[in-house]
């Protein structure tokens, strides 16, 4: 069957609102004046991953359960405005929301809105099937529905990529995603001994590449059972917001690994389009061009 989408990318749509803060742990106060404002925008992981890989080329295809509810729509428009086909499945609790608090260095917490999923919600096994067909590869967001799709994946014949963003490499919701995927991704953010952690997963799991980020330190890269240090590339702006910042590592990664790039260029991909995201507005959902990335991306192999 002819292959219609380089990357399905599965779950992760949502609404965000963001609150600038001055300061992150936030002290108590009764109330706080908040400049620039508070904005509600649509965008969450999977919504900036099929973004991402969209600006750099790849032909995206999005799948997952969304409200018929304002913040549905918005998430709607953000892809019918990038051109990325979106199928859509009801979620009968809403579309998922959160709200990220910002501090004035970027740094960012999410509070997630927990009540919109159900414990019957998934994602059609016919539409799953019918979309994996015509697919080269699937990111599969760790959101609860998607966990019922990784066998379907997996029947079909795709690679698949996961990012299990701050797992602290215990809890076990986790570990479908973490030992079904042949790429994945995480944060050392809650992680005790990132290289045990890495290690396990490829020992128990499929990944014959796993990477974690590490914010301004760079990234770890785990392939072929040799760990490697992923210098952090320097945003080329101000930083003004990590939202999405491994969401975009993770895009330009697999811009990479699809196009038969070595992985350590696909790390280097990763580190430049993640830098880029900490200079984008937490008000947007803006990514990086191929054009753009390939020309930092170059810019640096020729200072190396």
């Amino acid at each position: 069957m002819r292959t219609e989408t380089d990357v399905l990318v599965l779950g992760g749509s949502g609404v965000d609102t963001i609150v600038h803060v001055p300061e992150l742990p936030l002290p108590f106060a009764d109330s706080y004046m908040i400049r620039p404002g508070i904005v509600t925008r649509a965008g969450q992981s999977g919504d900036f991953v099929a973004v991402s890989v969209g600006a750099l080329g790849l032909r995206t295809h999005h799948l997952d359960m969304v409200g018929e509810d304002h913040e549905g729509e918005l998430v709607r428009a953000l892809h019918r405005e990038r051109g990325i086909p979106f199928t859509t499945v009801l979620l009968p609790g809403g579309t998922k929301r959160a709200v990220n608090l910002v501090g004035p260095d970027g740094r960012r917490l999410s509070l997630y809105d927990d009540s919109r999923t159900q414990e019957s919600d998934r994602l059609p096994e016919e539409t799953v099937r019918k979309l994996a067909a015509v697919s080269r590869h699937a990111h599969v967001v760790i959101t609860y529905p998607c966990a019922f799709a990784l066998p379907l994946l997996r029947e079909a014949g795709l690679t698949v990529s996961t990012d299990l963003h701050n797992w602290d490499g215990e809890n076990p919701y986790h570990e479908q995603f973490a030992l079904e995927a042949d790429l994945v991704f995480l944060s050392t953010a809650a992680l005790a001994d990132p290289e045990r952690t890495m290690r396990d997963i490829a020992a128990r799991g499929r990944a014959d590449v796993v990477v974690a980020t590490a914010g301004a330190e760079g990234a770890y890269l785990l392939a072929e059972d040799e760990l490697t240090h992923v210098p952090a590339v320097t945003p080329p702006e101000p930083v003004v917001d990590s939202n999405g910042a491994g969401d975009a590592f993770a895009s330009a990664f697999l811009f990479g690994r699809l196009g038969g790039e070595d992985v350590r260029r696909c790390a280097l991909y990763g580190a430049v389009a993640g830098a880029y995201a900490c200079t984008v507005p937490s008000t947007r959902a803006d990514a990086m061009s191929r054009a753009e990335l390939l020309a930092r991306a170059a810019e640096l192999t020729s200072e190396i």
